[in-house]
């Protein structure tokens, strides 16, 4: 099995089935509810998952394209909202299938980490061909500190990106010098290392709120 097919089934088992009353969001997107409901234009959930993101901003009355890598989060989208003015299923390592400046803006929760910095690049200047001229990209990333979710963990193939051998797997860390780089063409609004209690472990991260330079 080879990492692509690999990396594929992981994210289908992680997201076999959700149903819509069970799925439960935190409050991270409340920082930036004012842009969220002047939005217009869809607002692309890239890496939808669980669908938490999409189902906050459906319950904001929001039109919503839920996205993702794995078949059975789409289905599960598809399912539990009815309401979504689409669901895409696709690897965002090759393009995102959008025309330019369809969207107003783009939901990153927690799935810009995983890629290697030319990857990463090529996704956040697809995310900005794919976002109108006053878009912008709310995500979330790991940070450096993360160390109950793998920083500093397995083998350094680039810098604060590594290699986990035991599954396979690579991740990206972020530091302030970081989000400063990868987001060098961006007008940086918002970034802040914080703490999520998701899941079981206490994770750190960045959340942030960065626009189109013109």
């Amino acid at each position: 099995m080879d990492s692509f097919e690999s990396t594929r089934n992981y994210w289908n088992e992680l997201h076999k089935e959700y149903e819509r009353e069970n799925i439960v969001y935190d409050d991270w997107l409340d920082l930036f509810l004012d842009d969220i409901l002047g939005c217009d234009k869809p607002i692309i959930d890239l890496g939808c998952g669980s669908g938490n993101d999409s189902k906050y901003l459906i319950e904001h009355g929001k039109k919503v394209v839920a996205c993702d890598y794995a078949e059975n989060a789409v289905e599960n989208a598809r399912k539990n909202f009815p309401e979504l003015v689409d669901a895409k299923c696709f690897d965002m390592t090759k393009g995102l299938p959008f025309k330019d400046g369809y969207a107003g803006i783009v939901v990153a929760d927690l799935s810009l980490h995983y890629f290697s910095e030319e990857v990463t690049k090529s996704i956040l200047a697809e995310i900005k061909r794919v976002l109108d001229n006053d878009g912008k990209l709310i995500f979330r990333v790991n940070s450096i500190n993360d160390v109950n979710h793998g920083a500093g963990q397995g083998t350094e193939v680039e810098h604060h990106y590594y290699l986990n051998e035991k599954n396979g797997r690579y991740k990206r860390f972020f530091d302030r010098a970081d989000i400063n780089k990868f987001f060098a063409d961006w007008n940086i609004e918002y970034a802040k290392e914080e703490k999520m209690d998701r899941y079981e472990l206490l994770k750190i991260l960045w959340r942030g709120k960065v626009s189109k330079t013109m």
